[in-house]
């Protein structure tokens, strides 16, 4: 997706402010004077009430704000699959929210947008709405204040949830998790704010499968009204869009949202009233009677502005109390990886692994957002002979998705083009304390616990003391790309639709909590260059290399030194048996006297 930035902070008035980041990459590489110098991060520090962190630190910080709302009438909106949901109008505009966040001087890491910034440091996530027509996300180029934001989200699949070990359930108060964790930017040279991200798990599903209206959903509502609210004083939703323009980025951003609902009342049966079936979110066996409801019900308008509103109230107090600041370095890794093949060492050595994408019979079970779109109990026979007709699943499909009855094998499916995704990214971002975690799907709660959990944990132990308990660590939910769902093992055994919509088998979560664990390690080990490659073994590359650094000199990219040159090394850790494809590769090079700037490929 591509946007102009329009970068909102104090400008650059004097000629040795200007002068001063002339010479400075960041801001050579773009057309504006707006790039913040030496702003700080604000946050709070961590009790047992209020989970806060907070920076001090000097970095340079830009921040922007686009149009990015697609047709008004004429699109499938396909947020619920429904064919007749067709663009007619618009609730309110969509907006790509931005920032970059750099290390002063020319060498200084960073990660957000632009030429320098590639897809290690770059991350793209949707909030998750369903109302923008053909299928677009409002996104966020990202980038420390914690507390908990009250009734905005339930579990829509609490049966699945009770699945996980009740010992792990024990270690939380709810079965969602209800902290909100925003960062807020400030300009050191005269005190001003002039930007803040956060981030908060409920899905953008306030508005109904009937909805026609493009819309950003309770997040899309929560950025306007905080951004209305600091331009303002208020919290009206018909202040002008140019003078809107004109101020900050407020951005509402998406984390472990899976099983979470924003229709707090709870699911009830369109015909009777009651609530619905416990376990499967049906009402007498028929899944599309069963409709959540948000707290304005049945206006889904004022449902969307009342759970928008929470976040904001919410946002605005931790905005307004955050008074430390963040230091540390800005680092990252990322790395791509075949997700249909993953081989993953369990607990006792044991090693499973993971699947060709497939979507699960389930998938069309209702929940607390009225997904289904057909009757389950007559769907069995139609999409086998609609599944069969398309693609059978092989028998090896079959075997490792259980207890996954496959209705879509969409891994095994390559015709127009592949109907699923095999190769994911994933990504780290740090900044100082904060650690964001770039993940390609929709993460339950208790698979985000634990993924957060692990990578923490390894932070700690490979960080020689650089990382202890006070590291914050964040899940940025549908990032880069997107997969379906990611649930635990656990959930996975009752195929309720986050279990069916998890692609890669019921190893899926262990595949990605390996990998970022490995990738937690290089960060904290400061190891460079480490990503998941093909087996050296199969292609020796002769008179080639397996690695190489290149340097910009005239209008292209030359190469300078490669695997043959002293200074630069590759190293593989992968099987030691010939059967293994897929291995660890890093490359590491000693950067020679004189050299000073290259991109190593």
């Amino acid at each position: 997706m591509i946007f102009k930035p329009e970068f909102e902070s104090q400008p650059l008035n004097s000629k040795a402010s200007n002068q001063d980041l002339n010479n400075d990459p960041l801001k050579s590489k773009f057309s504006y004077d707006g790039i913040t110098p030496r702003a700080d991060l604000f946050g709070a520090e961590q009790n047992k009430e209020e989970n806060r962190l907070v920076a001090n630190g000097d970095y340079l910080i830009g921040l922007g704000s686009y149009d990015m709302t697609g047709p008004a009438a004429g699109v499938n909106m396909m947020g619920y699959a429904n064919f007749e949901q067709v663009t007619g109008g618009i609730h309110f505009r969509l907006r790509a929210r931005t920032f970059i966040v750099a290390e002063e001087g020319p060498q200084g890491a960073r990660f957000a947008y632009g030429e320098l910034y590639n897809e290690e440091n770059v991350a793209i996530s949707g909030i998750h709405t369903c109302w923008s027509g053909g299928l677009f996300a409002i996104c966020n180029v990202f980038g420390i204040v914690r507390r908990d934001v009250e009734n905005a989200g339930i579990n829509r699949s609490p049966s699945a949830y009770l699945f996980n070990p009740p010992e792990e359930r024990a270690k939380y108060q709810n079965n969602v998790d209800t902290l909100m964790t925003l960062l807020k930017f400030v300009d050191k040279s005269n005190g001003k704010s002039i930007g803040a991200f956060s981030w908060f798990a409920t899905h953008g599903t306030s508005m109904s499968r009937d909805n026609k209206l493009i819309s950003g959903d309770n997040k899309g509502a929560a950025a306007r009204l905080f951004e209305d609210w600091f331009t303002f004083g208020n919290t009206n939703f018909s202040t002008s869009s140019q003078t809107r323009l004109n101020t900050t980025s407020r951005a509402f951003c998406q984390s472990n949202v899976g099983d979470v609902s924003p229709n707090v009342l709870g699911a009830f049966c369109l015909d009777s009233g009651k609530p619905c079936d416990f376990n499967h979110s049906s009402c007498h066996g028929n899944d599309q009677l069963c409709v959540g409801r948000g707290p304005g019900y049945p206006d889904e308008i004022l449902s969307t502005k009342i759970i928008g509103e929470r976040q904001f109230q919410k946002a605005v107090d931790l905005f307004t109390s955050a008074k430390d600041e963040i230091t540390g370095k800005i680092d990252y890794r990322q790395v791509y990886l075949n997700f249909t093949d993953i081989e993953v060492v369990l607990d006792g050595n044991k090693v499973v692994k993971t699947c060709p994408a497939a979507l699960g019979r389930d998938l069309l079970r209702g929940l607390l957002t009225g997904r289904a779109f057909l009757v389950s109990s007559k769907i069995n026979v139609f999409w086998k002979t609609v599944r069969d007709a398309i693609k059978e699943p092989s028998q090896y499909q079959v075997d490792c998705q259980k207890p996954k009855t496959v209705l879509l094998d969409t891994g095994e499916m390559f015709w127009p083009y592949d109907w699923a995704p095999a190769i994911l990214p994933i990504q780290i971002l740090r900044l100082g304390k904060l650690v964001i975690l770039s993940v390609p799907g929709e993460f339950t709660t208790m698979a985000g616990r634990r993924l957060r959990e692990a990578v923490k944990e390894t932070l700690i132990s490979y960080g020689n003391g650089e990382f202890n308990d006070d590291i914050q660590i964040v899940i940025a939910g549908l990032t880069n790309t997107y997969s379906q769902y990611v649930a635990t093992f656990e959930e996975y055994e009752q195929q309720r639709y986050e279990a069916a919509s998890t692609l890669y088998g019921p190893h899926t979560l262990s595949a990605y909590i390996q990998e970022f664990k490995k990738l937690a390690q290089a960060l904290a080990r400061g190891d460079k260059n480490v990503g998941r490659g093909a087996n050296p073994r199969y292609d020796l590359l002769t008179e080639g290399t397996f690695a190489v650094v290149e340097m910009f000199q005239g209008d292209k990219w030359i190469s300078a030194y490669d695997d043959d040159d002293l200074c630069l090394y590759f190293k593989w850790d992968g099987p030691l048996l010939s059967s293994g494809f897929y291995g660890l590769a890093t490359i590491e090079w000693e950067v020679p006297k004189g050299r000073v700037w290259g991109f190593i490929g």
